[in-house]
């Protein structure tokens, strides 16, 4: 279970992944090895599943976005843990929501070129178990990343 401490290292992680453990524990009110120990049961439970580098949109992160809504033809539990398991071993797949609403799942996918996308569209979403709508929309630009509740 998720204690005050835990969320307030979930808060300063979400805001600076790369904040050194002694840094951590000091700003949580722990010693650096209580502060650690909680920090491998966040990891062990699965509350944190990992750290990554977010990069700047630019030359060097060419790509397109393409927020796609998908909906299958049963809701299922069966048909829905099948669906989630196969999007899970897409790459290009970045995120994925089960949805309220008129579709089932909201994917962020990336693609180097409306190309790219197209071949995504046609080698992995329409192949992904019981799809059966896909509707893509591509992204012009980001207007806000808000990784932090700062």
């Amino acid at each position: 279970m998720v204690d005050k401490i835990d969320r307030a290292i979930l808060s300063l992680l979400r805001a600076d992944g790369r904040m050194s453990n002694a840094r951590l524990a000091e700003a949580v009110g722990l010693s650096p090895s209580a502060c650690l120990r909680r920090l491998h049961l966040l990891e062990a439970s699965g509350v944190i599943r990992g750290y990554t580098a977010i990069i700047e949109d630019g030359a060097a992160t060419q790509s397109t976005v393409v927020i796609v809504q998908i909906t299958l033809d049963h809701q299922t539990d069966e048909h829905m843990k099948r669906f989630e398991a196969a999007a899970r071993k897409c790459v290009e797949i970045r995120e994925c929501y089960l949805m309220a609403g008129l579709t089932d799942y909201l994917l962020r996918v990336e693609a180097q070129s409306i190309a790219d996308y197209e071949r995504i569209h046609s080698e992995i979403l329409s192949k992904l178990p019981s799809v059966t709508r896909i509707q893509s929309n591509f992204a012009i630009r980001n207007v806000i990343r808000n990784f932090s509740k700062s």
